[in-house]
């Protein structure tokens, strides 16, 4: 990263910024060789295995259970996902799921599921997934319609499937969320671990998008499980998914905000060396206002994402209205940053392969996933309109 002043700003203390060089070094060290984006599936198990040797994974997880703090660093986690897409998308993926797909049980479980599941995360020894979206159900959680229902009182059996599951196809254990009944609409749901080798569990499809990560759709059909592999209560299934994505939405917009730093990167080396009418690109007033619109567009999305972590990090029980502010912002600014660039560079924008290609393909899925940005406008425009905000 060419500009790292952000890193003076009052969000951060000296340890953010240590970590910061610290993952930045990992990046540029490790990363270029352990991915190959014609085989997703085995880079992200090197990245996850190479992220758990470094340490970086521990900030994922709380302490004792392997993490190197109490409770889960917000801006830490913004901090290294930001660094790591900035150098690769699947070294932000492999990192990211990590984190969520065990925040369930890092916020909600209990003392032995902490210390059964959670070590195995944070030392990159087992791969984990977040089993939310289903056929009929992606942004309206309270659809969901895959159900656990008792057997005896030891066990529950899952049925139906679960879609879009990143990692799906790799990881070694789902977070599953079903509905259980206890109340109508998003008080019914409950969430489960479950691990990958579970008679009844398979990989009913592998599902490939425009930029390759392991993804796919789950189906379980008979799929019994102890009810011991339950986490929180049951019914606070909505409850743990909105607290879980509470804190990874902020990190969603700091993934954009590294593949937007990066596209400005790519295009200041462009605009400054490729030769145009006696000159360069980027002595045309045209570009240089394509250029400023590009850094105000990080760093306003620098300012969202990491006011939304700093608020969490003070303590803020929920930071829902700031964390839809910052993935929406950081998303859709990255979306034009990353188009600019693909201009910026012409014919070597849309050549396969390229920075700019690859970004161009990257951005794409973060305005939809963990909350499509038309979801987000929805999200903050009920938490002015209700009643507890009105003066």
């Amino acid at each position: 990263m060419t500009d790292r002043s952000f890193l003076a700003w009052p969000f951060f203390e000296q340890r953010h910024r240590d970590l910061e060089a610290e993952v930045l070094a990992f990046a540029r060290n490790e990363v270029p060789a352990l991915v190959d984006h014609h085989d997703p599936d085995q880079s992200c198990r090197k990245l996850v295995a190479a992220l758990g040797d470094s340490g970086l994974l521990r900030h994922a997880v709380t302490a004792p259970y392997g993490g190197r703090a109490e409770k889960l660093d917000v801006r830490s986690l913004c901090l290294i996902r930001e660094t790591l897409a900035y150098a690769d998308g699947l070294a932000d993926f492999a990192f990211a799921m990590q984190g969520l797909g065990t925040g369930p049980v890092t916020l909600f479980g209990t003392e032995e599921q902490k210390r059964r599941w959670l070590p195995p995360i944070a030392q990159g020894k087992a791969i984990s997934a977040f089993a939310l979206s289903e056929p009929e159900a992606g942004s309206d959680v309270a659809a969901l319609a895959c159900t656990a229902r008792p057997d005896g009182n030891e066990h529950v059996v899952i049925e139906g499937e679960k879609t879009w599951i990143s990692n799906g196809g790799i990881a070694d254990r789902y977070v599953v969320f079903c509905r259980t009944g206890e109340a109508p609409g998003a008080r019914g749901l409950s969430a489960f671990m479950v691990e990958a080798d579970t008679p009844g569990l398979s990989i009913a499809e592998r599902i490939e998008t425009i930029s390759p990560h392991p993804l796919a759709r789950l189906h379980f059909d008979n799929c019994r499980i102890p009810i011991g592999n339950r986490i929180g209560k049951g019914g606070e299934g909505f409850k743990i998914a909105m607290s879980v994505l509470d804190i990874f939405r902020s990190t969603v917009g700091a993934a954009a905000l590294g593949f937007a730093r990066r596209a400005l990167d790519e295009a200041l080396i462009h605009v400054s060396s490729r030769r145009l009418m006696g000159g360069v690109l980027a002595d045309l007033q045209m570009v240089q206002g394509q250029i400023a619109d590009m850094a105000l567009d990080v760093d306003a999305s620098a300012l969202m994402v990491y006011r939304a972590a700093w608020t969490k990090d003070q303590g803020a029980e929920r930071i829902t209205r700031e964390a839809a502010m910052a993935k929406f912002t950081a998303t859709e600014a990255a979306q034009r940053v990353i188009d600019t660039a693909v201009q910026l560079f012409g014919g070597l924008g849309v050549k396969s392969g390229t920075r700019p290609e690859q970004l161009y393909r990257e951005i794409r899925a973060l305005r939809i996933y963990e909350g499509a940005s038309a979801v987000q406008k929805v999200i903050i425009a009920r938490s002015l309109l209700s009643p507890t905000t009105k003066a």
